[in-house]
């Protein structure tokens, strides 16, 4: 007793060891999931009404879309600094103060009588949201000890990957059922519950405490080098396509400006003593690859989440409702696999889960290429769901393998930069949908043009026989008739355009299987112990 006594600094180490939440681990588990599927679903609720709001709001449907843009800037910036913010002011602390902002601002958003105002308060409602993902990621890292980290990761990752899928279907139904405003209404009960629950159930790790009660300056250089350079970038992400990338003066200014930032960041941070993103944390092997992985994840998530709707809804005219339908399945397919790779994760070594994973989605997308304009509403629902099992393998491993060696006073920043990378691989990912899909059918309408001339018998016979059967009447049959024929080159060449992009996404994940062994084998099928 006396020599613990002469000993007061290996107290700290000793209650760290033993340290245990005070509540139920699987009750904090549902109240930081509630909250993230809450943040996630708005990622993606308000893209089906935006044709609404902007009617309502008397604006045009290219200024529309800054309700989404703002919504993504302010989330992306706030993302990467959100570990650094909780250890200043306590996690507990922090993530409250991020749920009551969410909340308030979707009630503003739900009352904004202006579409400057609804951006406003979307900006506010981002900064929020972002950061809720890391402080829920750190909080399941901390109140489970690595063996079981798997399964908490499994409920978690369950809203992550089923709410962009559900998002557009129920904001659709809301939208035509009832007003557009309700879209932002729906979270305020849920932030009030989570704010009730957090307060009741979670609590801050003892050295998280420690760290919270020293006083640090403000990283006023690093913290606007990363909202200069993350934010930048998200608007280039966000307006490339729609603005004709550099043939257009503003996006090229946001890219200077983003390369400028994110240069200056990295080499600020890097060296800075106490840095609001640790750098450092990169020489990990197994973290960076990790990051990596999780950019992929993100990429392939939310690149084919947009993908496999516009493709249903613009060439074979199903509803939002429908083709939102279709997405459905593949979710009932996460909320099965899920648990089973929780418990995987804890007797397996990961990095198998995780080749495993990337090579099914491969797969699947490879299989996906098969889609055609007579596909049937089965059929794709079976493609979404097999590509929903590789997804399934994908987001629980590689979360556990991103804390493998990491010291867990670092899960906050383990946390933020996971989450950064996963919302910034899905920016891609749709901006790549965009872009590839009208360079690709320019492209195919350009070589299938070739076949609709008139020195060609076989399509004057055609154009013929289809002037006949659409019959007498104005405008002149065989003019309807050519016009008939040019839609159909438009959506077979679009056709071609979305089989093109789909072996896109299929080469990324192939490519990213042999990835999975450069990492660090886990200890027990498990993270390792954090260093202390």
């Amino acid at each position: 007793m006396a020599a613990a006594a002469t000993l007061p600094a290996e107290a700290p180490a000793v209650s760290y060891d033993n340290w245990k939440p005070k509540h139920n681990p699987w009750a904090i588990a549902v109240t930081v999931t509630m909250a993230t599927f809450m943040e996630v679903l708005d990622t993606s609720i308000a893209n089906v009404a935006l044709p609404h709001i902007a009617g309502n709001l008397s604006a045009g449907q290219d200024e529309s879309t800054w309700v989404l843009t703002s919504y993504l800037v302010s989330n992306a910036i706030i993302l990467p600094i959100s570990g650094w913010l909780a250890s200043v002011f306590g996690r507990k602390r922090f993530y409250m103060t991020c749920v009551g902002l969410f909340g308030i601002s979707s009630f503003l958003c739900g009352l904004a009588p202006s579409l400057a105002w609804l951006v406003f308060f979307r900006v506010l409602q981002g900064l929020g949201g972002g950061g809720l993902a890391p402080s829920e990621q750190s909080i399941l890292a901390d109140t489970f000890p690595p063996a079981k980290r798997g399964i908490a990761f499994a409920l978690y990752g369950f809203a992550v990957v089923l709410a962009p899928a559900i998002g557009p279907t129920l904001g659709g139904y809301i939208t035509d059922n009832y007003n557009w405003r309700w879209i932002f209404f729906i979270n305020i009960p849920v932030a009030i519950a989570s704010l009730f629950l957090t307060h009741r159930l979670v609590e801050d790790p003892p050295w998280l405490k420690v760290k919270a009660g020293i006083k640090r300056r403000v990283d006023i250089v690093g913290l606007g080098f990363i909202a200069l350079g993350l934010g930048s970038l998200q608007v280039v992400l966000d307006k490339g396509e729609r603005d004709d990338w550099f043939g257009s003066h503003f996006i090229t200014t946001f890219a200077i400006l983003s390369a400028i930032g994110i240069i200056g960041a990295i080499a600020w941070e890097f060296n800075h003593p106490d840095p609001i993103i640790d750098i450092r944390l990169f020489r990990h092997r197994t973290f960076a690859i990790s990051c990596a992985m999780m950019f992929m994840l993100g990429l392939a998530l939310f690149g084919t989440t947009v993908l496999i709707p516009q493709f249903l809804q613009s060439l074979m005219g199903y509803s939002a409702a429908q083709a939102g339908m279709v997405l459905s399945p593949g979710g009932l397919v996460v909320l099965i696999c899920m648990p089973v790779v929780g418990i995987a994760v804890s007797k397996l070594d990961a990095r198998w889960l995780i080749a495993f994973g990337f090579a099914v989605s491969a797969v699947a997308l490879y299989h996906m290429t098969g889609l055609s304009l007579g596909i049937s509403y089965a059929a794709a629902v079976k493609y979404r769901a097999f590509q929903a099992l590789g997804l399934a393998f994908l987001f629980v491993p590689i979360n556990t393998m991103s804390y493998v060696g990491i010291p867990r006073e670092k899960n906050n920043a383990v946390s933020g930069m996971t989450n950064l990378f996963r919302n910034i691989g899905g920016s891609v990912g749709i901006s790549l949908v965009e872009t590839f899909l009208a360079q690709r059918s320019q492209f195919h309408q350009a070589r299938l043009v070739g076949d609709f001339s008139n020195y060609s018998a076989t399509f004057r016979d055609s154009i013929a026989s289809l002037a006949q059967k659409l019959g007498p009447g104005p405008p002149d049959s065989t003019q309807r008739a050519y016009a008939q024929m040019y839609g159909m080159l438009q959506q077979q060449a679009a056709a071609l355009a979305y089989i093109d992009t789909i072996w896109i996404f299929a080469g990324v994940c192939a490519v990213m299987v042999p990835f999975a062994f450069l990492m660090k084998k886990s200890h027990s099928g498990a993270s390792a112990p954090a260093a202390h």
